[in-house]
């Protein structure tokens, strides 16, 4: 019986650095039935030219413009076909036994629409990495974190999450998802252009049921701040522009109508926050996205998500501020949390 096809498709924008260290990494990965995928967003570096003059035989696929990484996924991936796709970010170095057993897994059971493997440090390899750990959980005011890493504390790893563990979310440096789920799921909100849309579309498959898990069998290591520095004001923007359509989509319009304005104030003394530490441009950032906010929901652009199951599952949810148990009672480790 053959192995499920797997599809690792790495979306490029001007990262020939990255694709020169790590895409040799991802093409001796160990999978039988294993197709590679560059999906280039208009790249004005020779990225393009690299892979096809040192790997002939990965799949180059040119977006006409940077859709950024959900519309350039979405874009790509209507001209793939497989069983599984892996969305790898660039500058991810990976073994070459990664995608075995998250395959595995998903393949144990037909309500698994997504996963991801353990997430480290590339440049501290024996800890965990900001953009997904193990494994994303979210608050009910809508602030993720992760098992390894709440706000900007990151934990060693120590062998402490080298488990299976249903998860709210998947990061999307290294998401693993059903390609019948993805077309289910109508792929990912283009709205978002980058960050948080991997929360949004295992909000949305969890909200039909489905689940979202972590291996902490497989890991991989990630640089990080790849295609936007973490101290970017642009990153800034999305992160609170994004954070706020994630709510309005996926919590129900009673819960949204309180839920939201709470974020606001939050949102406000971040902003004073950064502008106590002279982030000028960040505190900016986070006034551009509430006016961005209140814009596209005047306009009705993004609007309550209504496919929702009977049964949604809601495992991953803390039913906490996190904010309250990180800076107010000191909690900077996830087994320090009470779920």
């Amino acid at each position: 019986m053959s192995l499920p096809k797997v599809s690792v498709v790495i979306l490029n924008w001007n990262g020939k650095q990255h694709l020169e260290e790590f895409l040799p990494t991802v093409y001796n990965s160990q999978y039988e039935n294993l197709e590679i995928v560059v999906g280039d967003n208009a790249s004005t570096d020779d990225s393009v030219k690299f892979v096809k003059d040192n790997f002939p035989l990965i799949k180059i696929i040119e977006n006409h413009e940077n859709l950024g990484y959900a519309g350039g996924y979405n874009a790509v991936l209507k001209q793939v076909e497989a069983d599984y796709y892996v969305l790898l970010n660039s500058d991810v170095e990976v073994p070459p036994y990664w995608i075995n057993p998250v395959i595995e897994l998903m393949e144990s059971d037909n309500q698994i629409a997504i996963a991801q493997p353990k997430i480290k440090s590339f440049f501290q390899r024996d800890y965990f990495e900001y953009a997904g750990a193990a494994g994303g959980f979210i608050d009910k005011f809508g602030y993720p974190f992760c098992r390894g890493r709440i706000f900007d504390s990151l934990e060693k790893d120590n062998g402490q999450y080298n488990d299976i563990q249903e998860i709210f979310w998947a990061s999307g440096c290294a998401l693993f998802i059903k390609s019948l789920a993805w077309k289910r799921l109508g792929g990912l909100d283009a709205n978002f252009f980058a960050h948080m849309e991997e929360i949004d579309i295992c909000w949305r498959a969890k909200n039909l049921g489905l689940k979202v898990m972590y291996c902490g069998l497989s890991e991989v290591y990630h640089v990080g701040g790849g295609t936007l520095n973490t101290e970017s004001p642009h990153k800034t923007y999305l992160n609170f522009r994004n954070n706020a359509f994630l709510l309005k989509k996926n919590l129900s319009p009673i819960r949204t109508s309180f839920v939201i304005p709470f974020r606001f104030f939050l949102d406000f003394l971040a902003l004073l926050r950064f502008a106590f530490k002279r982030q000028f441009a960040n505190a900016g950032a986070v006034s551009k996205a509430h006016r961005a906010v209140c814009m596209a929901f005047l306009k009705r652009k993004i609007n309550y998500n209504k496919d929702i199951s009977n049964h949604p599952n809601k495992t991953g949810l803390y039913q906490k501020s996190i904010v309250w148990d990180y800076f107010v009672k000191k909690k900077k480790e996830f087994k320090d949390l009470e779920f």
